[in-house]
């Protein structure tokens, strides 16, 4: 797919040009549907503190108690709870997917974590537009409906697709089976990464309308196939609307994140970042919120400021309770995040939750860079409280950057390294650059203690 996450910058921009368009006589804004102003929101039931909302988090984001569920649906039942795991093209340790399920699950084989979602003979999942690029549960495809509808009308990507080398690859897919782009005849015409084939322009335009589907892939390249030889005859023909799509996935960002505000629901499934933000179901946060049978509460953030939002009402059940208490019901873990986890891929949430600085620096130049380039924070006792920079070098993994928080991380900071190498089969860690400084002997010590 070329640069890594190009490819989604590029839709996104080219979605956002595109402006509004009509369908029905409703507002479509490429791709989106987001929240219209609605009326005033009903009281809040809870009022809920910073540390309330990071304990129901970590345990919607299956971050509390998971080695219990490691023999319950394992990867599979990770994805529903998640509803979308992010996919990048950028692998350091492992690719960002498989790190998601590592950092929930343990040390999962990573063959088992690719048969998990994307297994070659049954279809559990699919990869379509959400946050970004995403696996998702087979089940939700009827709820992007919305945004397959919104592809079409806008008619084209910011390539034009032509009709006919679509009508083609769509007559090869029926006539051969499953099969990528290079099979379908060459997803490049030999210039630059994004110097795409006409027919790799046509199947990822196929793939946006919903007319061809990729359930799985193979050697990291999409495999296109038709629909209705993927998709259990409930899905194919399920057609729901616009308003039943943004109120689904209200439900689903709520159920993936325990509490939410109204730009939390917005940002999980990218439901007004393309375009204007309208929707053409006409729905408010508050609207759409109720019919998901959200709780309404009033969220406290670390600088004093009260927001309103909402409880997924699994969540609720956690509230009659002290929170703190519900939580040392499981155990929480110690492992480092992918850049591109869910629990942290929104900034601004995770600023106001863990009150901790996460951004994503591989686009950065070099010279630019403050803690690296594939920088994964270290969650350990329910908080993030350090990050390192990860690299391999044969069975070394090296530490090229790490920072910690506080004294305190750097026990946890070496098991979480020890693990991460065994993972992915290194024998040894080598720390580069530490800060403070004066934290590196205590770190190597812990990491020696780890290794023994």
């Amino acid at each position: 797919m070329g640069s890594p996450g190009a490819e989604e910058r590029r839709v996104r921009r080219a979605i956002g040009r595109s402006g509004d368009r009509e369908r029905d006589g409703l507002s479509v804004a490429g791709g989106t549907l987001g929240f219209v102003a609605g009326s005033p929101a009903p009281a809040p039931e809870f009022t809920l503190t910073p540390d309330d909302v990071r304990l129901l988090t970590l345990r919607a984001q299956g971050l509390v108690g998971a080695a219990a569920r490691r023999g319950a649906g394992g990867v599979a039942s990770l994805l529903r709870r998640l509803g979308a795991v992010q996919l990048d093209t950028i692998s350091v340790l492992a690719r960002s997917h498989e790190l998601v399920a590592y950092a929930r699950l343990g040390a999962v084989g990573r063959s088992a974590i690719e048969r998990a979602y994307w297994h070659p003979r049954v279809a559990g999942a699919f990869e379509y537009w959400s946050h970004a690029a995403c696996v998702l549960p087979i089940e939700e495809w009827p709820y992007y409906a919305f945004r397959r509808r919104a592809f079409r009308a806008r008619g084209k990507r910011w390539h034009q697709s032509h009709e006919s080398v679509c009508a083609e690859a769509l007559a090869r897919l029926r006539s051969e089976g499953p099969l990528n782009a290079t099979q379908l005849g060459g997803a490049k015409n030999g210039g630059p990464w994004w110097d795409w084939s006409d027919t790799k322009i046509a199947v990822e335009w196929l793939l946006d309308t919903g007319e061809v589907i990729c359930a799985r892939r193979s050697g990291w390249r999409r495999v296109y196939d038709l629909p209705e030889r993927v998709l259990p005859a409930d899905l194919l023909n399920a057609d729901p609307s616009d308003r039943e799509c943004l109120i689904h996935l209200t439900g689903v960002a709520a159920r993936a994140l325990g509490v939410v505000t109204k730009a939390d629901l917005t940002d999980y499934q990218r439901l007004s970042n393309f375009g204007s933000g309208r929707n053409p179901a006409g729905l408010s946060a508050d609207d759409a919120a109720a019919a998901a049978g959200l709780v309404p509460v009033a969220v406290e953030s670390r600088t004093g400021t009260t927001l309103s939002g909402w409880a997924d009402p699994a969540a609720v059940a956690h509230l009659t309770g002290s929170a703190e208490q519900q939580a040392r019901t499981g155990r929480h873990r110690v492992t480092l995040l992918s850049p591109f986890d869910s629990l942290i891929w929104d900034r601004k949430r995770t600023k106001r939750i863990f009150g901790f600085d996460h951004s994503l620096e591989a686009y950065v130049p070099r010279a630019k860079r403050i803690h690296g380039y594939f920088t994964m924070p270290l969650l350990a006792g329910g908080r993030l409280v350090g990050r390192v920079d990860p690299a391999r070098d044969g069975q070394t993994l090296i530490a090229r950057q790490l920072t910690l928080d506080t004294p305190r991380a750097a026990e946890p900071m070496a098991r979480a390294l020890v693990a991460a190498a065994q993972w992915v089969g290194c024998d040894n860690v080598r720390l580069d650059r530490v800060e403070p400084a004066d934290l590196e002997s205590r770190l190597n010590s812990a990491l020696a203690a780890g290794a023994a």
